[in-house]
């Protein structure tokens, strides 16, 4: 078991944990992770989603069975873009 302290950071609160710590749970510094509180514990989970949102392998295994990709014509260049 590790103690960790609550420190004051700005007008919110943060909590340092050890690399040995998040080598443990297998996170980095950075990573998303789902707070919940169940009978008056927090509980952190690593979020199922990967840094910017979205997992582009989970997007392409949602795409329909057979679907063909073709190419979209966006019109000419506006500003500097080379296409």
């Amino acid at each position: 078991m590790t103690i960790a302290t609550i420190l004051k950071w700005g007008n919110s609160h943060g909590l340092r944990l050890s690399k040995a710590v998040l080598a443990e749970a297998g996170l980095i510094a950075g990573d998303a992770l789902d707070v919940t509180v169940r009978d008056g514990e927090i509980v952190l989970t690593p979020a199922r989603r990967v840094r910017g949102g979205h997992d582009l392998r989970d997007l392409v295994r949602r795409l329909p069975k057979g679907s063909a990709s073709t190419e979209l014509d966006w019109g000419s260049a506006v500003g500097r873009e080379e296409w």
